[in-house]
């Protein structure tokens, strides 16, 4: 897997893939981030891959300008933090600090980003395992291990062992949205499905949460659109 760029205002970065499997070119746009996946045959030279890109080219400004920009993490930019935009700014010392009014974030430009994403993952660690053990304690089955990554196509997880993984970016959300999705996850502990039962375990955990799930539904896309390096 490699990235290319295909030229224009903007350039649009691709995300070049090789697989054994394909038999023919494809492109895929990912409606959380905006990533532009070029996948190829194993054996296909890469001038046909960019060639079939270019023909398409209108296609993806067409799409990615309807679907929103993506958002590049630095001084000067606002992200969400538990639900508010936060500006970054340039900070002192060596922690990333929350004023309150800003995030202040130290060090050379380059690295603001890196550095800022390690703090809102603490920051994730912080929140999730405090809303997971609250749950976990009021359910009476407790968790085996907590994980986090920057999942794609689900918020959290729970495995028949016990074992919970969210993504950090609910951090980014707010923070009654993350709760829920901490309740969500313990439910399964008791309950490893969807079922009526399921969901009337949610309720005792949460309380009413239609609301938080549809903030997902409707909002969970736009938190992938920030991006913390290339």
């Amino acid at each position: 897997m490699g990235e290319l760029e295909l030229p224009g205002n903007p350039p649009i970065a691709l995300v070049v893939r090789r697989s054994a499997r394909a038999r023919r070119i494809s492109l895929r746009l990912s409606q959380l981030d905006g990533r532009v996946t070029l996948t190829l045959p194993q054996r296909l030279p890469l001038d046909e891959g960019l060639e079939f890109a270019r023909e398409k080219e209108q296609w993806l400004r067409d799409h990615l300008q309807a679907q929103g920009a993506v958002r590049q993490v630095g001084i000067g930019e606002a992200v969400p933090l538990e639900g508010r935009m936060v500006p970054v700014v340039a900070g002192q010392g060596r922690r990333v600090v929350d004023t309150g009014d800003a995030l202040a974030v130290p060090g050379a430009a380059d690295q603001v980003a890196k550095r800022l994403e390690a703090y809102l993952k603490q920051r994730a660690r912080d929140r999730l395992a405090e809303a997971s053990d609250h749950y976990a304690a009021k359910l009476g089955r407790p968790y085996t291990r907590l994980t986090l990554r920057d999942t794609r196509s689900r918020w959290g997880s729970c495995s028949a062992d016990g074992k919970l993984m969210y993504s950090w970016r609910l951090v980014l959300a707010p923070a009654w949205v993350l709760r829920y999705v901490a309740a969500h996850e313990v439910a399964h502990l008791a309950e490893m499905n969807h079922s009526q039962r399921f969901w009337d375990v949610v309720t005792d955990l949460y309380g009413p949460w239609k609301d938080a799930r549809g903030w997902l539904h409707e909002n969970g896309a736009d938190l992938h659109r920030y991006r913390f390096g290339n």
